[in-house]
Parts: structure tokens; C-alpha cells; sequence
């Protein structure tokens, strides 16, 4: 394919057209739904998903106007593909959202989106009909819950082309919304083809080039990370359900070597919970030595998960060169950088000199602290900038990572106010406009590092400190605390101090729980050298995330502030819950 090979078509729905008619029975996705069967799989291949696609389209376009935005409310399979597909051939506008789910928290969200979005139609499948429109009565919404996949919905001949442009919208992503106010991101056919082609590029992807994985289809990362890039190629994707890597980590690799995927992408927790989950009787029957293309993202990548990874299934024949540590965001459609055919790059720094917003080798015999590139960003002008005043900083100097590229979104649906501040950022001379990303991170010889959120960064006693690293090292130090979520954020009593909440796994007695909090407070003051004011040992589960599995560290200081966690055990100083009004983040 030329270098050029998915942009010469105007729009998404061209493209996969084209397709349909070049490579008609050629696989294009499939779901696993049970991977002990014989039969436990369905594909349809590109003449087919057209096929369906266009009988959803046609229903779409005589319940709405061109531009009219579809909730997609779909459990893991087919369908969701279907129906996504379907808003794209209608000129109707996706808003992928995961289900409403069990937990007020959950629903409420997803009514957010709703509500935000100002949709028309939530479309769904049969067996989650009852739910959605339960849901749907429930919250007061003035909106239908329709099954896509029932056998009559639509026809495929009636379907008319929407004759869709560049810059036509095509899906509102939502982000995270850690905040509890979710923003949908304006993702228009443009991005979606030029950051696919982005991906082709960076990692060196062709139509031969299967992807697969589990990440959930609402997810960027999923969606835009993985399944259209595959159907823009003409590749095939192979999907299955999130739940069943989590039960069971070997049947993705299983997958991976089934299918002969050369391209699957996690975040990092995907790859630890391989790591200690997988056996080598489990490992001997892999063949991972087609797995190309290991993208690690979404979350930040720690040096240590990498190597052991690549160490544990090295006897399956899995390469490290294979590993390709990501960096992108939702509001730059998906994907910024990120490679793979060499080993990942690992730099080690001092830890005193991140706290000091640079970037320098440690001294010897001193402290060491490992920072994972995420390779170039070729299709993107990256500055790293002083986040207060908006300088840009030189090579070596973390700060505030800005972008600027054809991938960017065009801004936030109906937020002016927050589309201007994110997406029309400048420097002091009037270069932009910008993408401000709120990431933090720094450029060395031209390899972008990321080292943390900027709303997440904690300064303890004029430190600086990066909450996901204190997380990491307790759960590296402290079994019980393995493969589950933790959230540390500081309180202040009356200056800034450090609390502490972690998921636990197990049975323990008060001693064994109150021995456990102890050694966890030695391991922040010996790794870190600050106090640790509260901690908080929860249930699993208990550790908010959002939709990709991201800790929603402002949510949970605000229930622990409100009392509202159910601790298994705590050990909470004096004062620390009664925070001076209008501090509260």
C-alpha cells in the first residue's frame, strides 16, 4: 500500500466501501465469544459488514436528521461494530458510551452523555433492551432504546450515501470525565483516517497485518486505537470481551497466537496481570513470535512491567523489540507516538532532578528512577511547555506536553469556554494555536517521555511527586496489593500531606492488616521520604476508575474527605478528613 493509502478517499465510508468491493469475502472482524468452542467465534467479512452496516444506516436515516447524534449502549460483540459502522454510513453522529451498569455512579455518567450530547437514539442489542430502556424511564429521558440487531431493523436498499466530507463529524468521544463532567471530544472523518495512517506509519502496519484484542469498543484506545485502523487497512480484527481477559489473561495471548495477530494493544496493568498471572504450562502452549506490534498505553508505563513481561514470555518466542510503549489522548483522536521493531527505550534518571523539572542522569551510586520513551511524534509539533506561564522549555525540561497536528480534534461539543482553553492554547510570541494536553513530560533527543498528569502531580513540602509512582512501588513491594488499584493524593493538615488508599485481596486478620499499613507507610517514607498521613485498605473494586481503566485520584479524595468508603482497615491521623473550605479539587 502507498504511504498515502488511507487518505486519498475523502471519508471513512468511502474507504470501506471500497473495500467492500475490492476484498468482499475477506475477514474483517471477528468476536470471540467462547474460546474453548469450535464454533465459539463469528466474522463477518467486508462485503457482509457493509451489508449490515447500510440496514442499520437505512433505519438511522429515516428516524433522523444528518448530524443528529446515536448513543451506542452495546456489550462487548458484533453489534456495536454494526451499529457504529451504521452512524458513520447515516450521517448521524456515534457516541460510544459504556453500559449504564449496576452502580449509581455508573448510570449517572452515562445519563451525563446522554444529556450532554442532546441524542435521539440509543441503540443497543437484544438482550440488553430491557436494561437500556429501564434506564432510560428511570433517568426521565426523552429518547427511544431500540435493539439493531433485531432481524427486521432496517434495509440495506434503501440506504442512501450521505456523501460524507473530511471535516463531517462523525463520533463524540467522551472522555474520562474524572471530574464527574464528562466533555465530548469533536472527532471528525479526517482525524479518524489521518491518525490511522499515523499508526500504519509509525509502527510499520500493512493490510496483512492482523489486529486483535479486548479493550472495550467505547475506549478510544479501542475504537480508534485498534478496530478502525484495522477496517481502514482491509486487515482483519479480532475481538473479545474485557471480562474474559480479566477471569483468564492467557486467552488474549491465546488469541494472539489463534489468529496469528501481529498487532494488539493494552495498558500497562494488562501486561503485569500477564505477568503474574500466566502459568508455564500455559505459556509452553503459546507462540507469540507473529506478535509484532505489543502497544503498551493509556496509563502510565512502568520500565519494570516491560522487562518482566518481555522476560516471561520470551519461551513463547515473543521478542522485546516487539514491545512499543504508546503516548496518546482522546482530544488527538487517539494515537500521538509510539513504535515498535526495537527494544523499548529506558532512561534512567535522577529522581531529585524530576522533582526539580528536569531530566538527568542519576549519580553514581544514587537513586535511580526508570522513564519509558514513547518514541517521536512525526505527524505532530510537540512543545513542552511551562504549564503557569506557557514558555516552551528546552530539551531535557519536563512540563506541560502541547500539540498541534491534522489528528487533533476540533474541540469539545458545545464547550466554548473549555474548547478555547484546551484546544486554542499559545505561546508568549502567538505560536499555536495548541493542544493543551495536561500531561506532563519531557523531549530528549527527540523521544517524548511522559511523566504524569499535571492535575495529579502532588507537592508535598516543595517535592514534587508523581502519585502513580508511590502506587506502583507499594504494589511492587507489598503482595497483597498486586494487580489491584490504588489512589494517593495529599490532604492538607494544615499543610499538604499524603493519604494513601489501596485495594486488598485476601483474608487477614486486624494484626496482619495493621502490620501490612505499617510496612506500607515504611515503604512511602523509604522510597519517597515524605509521611503518610492516612491510609485506607479497601475491597476490590472499591478504587474508581474511568472507562480505560484510568484511577480517578479526584473522585476518591472526595469520598475519603466525604467518609464515604467502606474501608476494610484505616489509619487516619487527626485532622485529616477536615479540610479548609474551598480546597476541595
Amino acid at each position: 500500500m502507498t504511504d498515502s493509502s488511507l487518505l486519498v478517499e475523502p471519508s471513512a465510508v468511502h474507504l470501506l466501501r471500497r473495500h467492500a468491493v475490492e476484498r468482499p469475502d475477506r475477514p474483517a472482524v471477528t468476536y470471540v465469544h467462547d474460546h474453548d468452542a469450535e464454533d465459539g467465534a463469528r466474522t463477518l467479512g467486508f462485503a457482509a459488514l457493509d451489508a449490515e452496516a447500510r440496514q442499520v444506516a437505512s433505519w438511522l436515516q429515516g428516524q433522523c436528521e444528518p448530524g443528529d447524534r446515536v448513543l451506542l449502549l452495546h456489550p462487548p460483540g458484533l453489534p456495536f461494530v454494526i451499529a457504529f459502522l451504521g452512524c458513520l454510513y447515516a450521517g448521524v453522529v456515534a457516541v460510544p458510551s459504556p453500559m449504564p451498569g449496576q452502580f449509581q455512579y455508573q448510570q449517572r455518567r452515562v445519563t451525563k452523555i446522554a444529556r450532554d450530547a442532546r441524542v435521539r437514539v440509543a441503540l443497543t442489542d437484544t438482550g440488553q433492551l430491557g436494561e437500556v430502556r429501564q434506564w432510560i424511564d428511570a433517568e426521565g429521558l426523552d429518547l427511544a432504546g431500540v435493539a439493531s440487531d433485531s432481524p427486521d431493523f432496517g434495509d440495506a436498499a434503501r440506504w442512501r450515501d450521505p456523501g460524507a466530507k473530511a471535516d463531517d463529524l462523525v463520533l463524540l468521544q467522551y472522555t474520562s470525565g474524572s471530574t464527574g463532567d464528562p466533555k465530548g471530544v469533536m472527532v471528525d472523518h479526517g482525524n479518524l483516517l489521518h491518525n490511522a495512517d499515523s499508526l500504519r506509519r509509525s509502527m510499520g502496519l500493512t493490510e496483512d497485518t492482523n489486529f486483535g484484542g479486548w479493550i472495550p469498543l467505547y475506549h478510544d484506545m479501542g475504537l480508534m486505537g485498534q478496530l478502525l485502523p484495522s477496517l481502514f487497512l482491509g486487515s482483519r480484527c479480532v475481538l473479545m470481551s474485557p471480562m474474559a481477559f480479566l477471569k483468564r489473561p492467557h486467552q488474549w495471548l491465546a488469541m494472539i497466537d489463534t489468529y496469528d495477530i501481529g498487532y494488539s494493544a493494552a495498558p500497562n496493568f494488562a501486561y503485569e496481570l500477564c505477568v503474574r498471572r500466566l502459568t508455564d504450562a500455559q505459556i509452553a502452549r503459546l507462540d507469540l513470535s507473529r506478535w509484532q506490534f505489543a502497544a503498551n498505553g493509556s496509563e502510565p508505563i512502568q520500565a519494570s512491567t516491560l522487562r518482566d513481561f518481555a522476560e516471561r514470555v520470551a519461551p513463547a518466542g515473543f521478542r522485546a523489540e516487539s514491545l512499543a510503549p504508546c503516548y496518546g489522548l482522546a482530544e488527538a483522536t487517539v494515537f500521538v507516538s509510539g513504535r515498535a521493531s526495537r527494544p523499548p527505550r529506558i532512561e534512567p534518571i535522577d529522581p531529585e532532578s524530576l522533582e526539580k523539572h528536569v531530566l538527568e542522569a542519576p549519580r553514581p551510586g544514587g537513586p535511580s528512577h526508570a522513564l519509558v520513551g514513547c518514541a517521536d511524534a512525526p505527524d505532530f509539533d510537540v512543545r513542552i511547555v511551562d504549564p503557569a506561564d506557557h514558555r516552551v522549555l528546552p530539551d531535557g525540561a519536563t512540563g506541560e506536553i502541547w500539540l498541534r497536528g491534522r489528528s487533533v480534534a476540533a474541540g469539545y461539543w458545545e464547550r466554548p469556554e473549555a474548547t478555547e482553553e484546551t484546544f486554542r492554547a499559545r505561546t508568549p510570541d502567538g505560536d499555536g494555536p495548541y493542544l493543551r494536553t495536561g500531561d506532563l513530560g519531557a523531549l530528549l533527543d527527540g523521544e517524548l517521555y511522559v511523566t504524569g498528569r499535571s492535575k495529579d502531580l502532588l507537592i508535598v513540602h516543595g517535592r514534587n511527586l508523581y502519585p502513580h509512582d508511590i502506587e506502583h512501588e507499594l504494589r511492587l513491594q507489598h503482595p497483597p496489593l498486586n494487580t489491584l488499584a490504588g489512589a494517593v493524593f495529599t490532604v492538607p493538615v494544615p499543610q499538604e500531606e499524603v493519604v494513601v488508599l489501596h485495594e486488598i485481596r485476601g483474608r487477614f486478620t486486624e494484626e496482619q492488616l495493621r502490620e501490612l499499613a505499617t510496612a506500607m507507610r515504611a515503604t512511602v517514607y523509604r522510597e519517597f521520604g515524605v509521611r503518610t498521613a492516612g491510609l485506607v485498605l479497601l475491597r476490590p473494586g472499591a478504587v474508581r476508575k474511568t472507562t480505560s481503566g484510568k484511577v480517578q485520584r479526584s473522585e476518591m479524595r472526595g469520598l475519603f474527605l466525604e467518609g464515604a468508603l467502606e474501608p476494610v482497615y484505616e489509619e487516619i491521623e487527626p485532622g485529616v478528613r477536615q479540610e479548609p473550605a474551598g480546597t476541595r479539587s
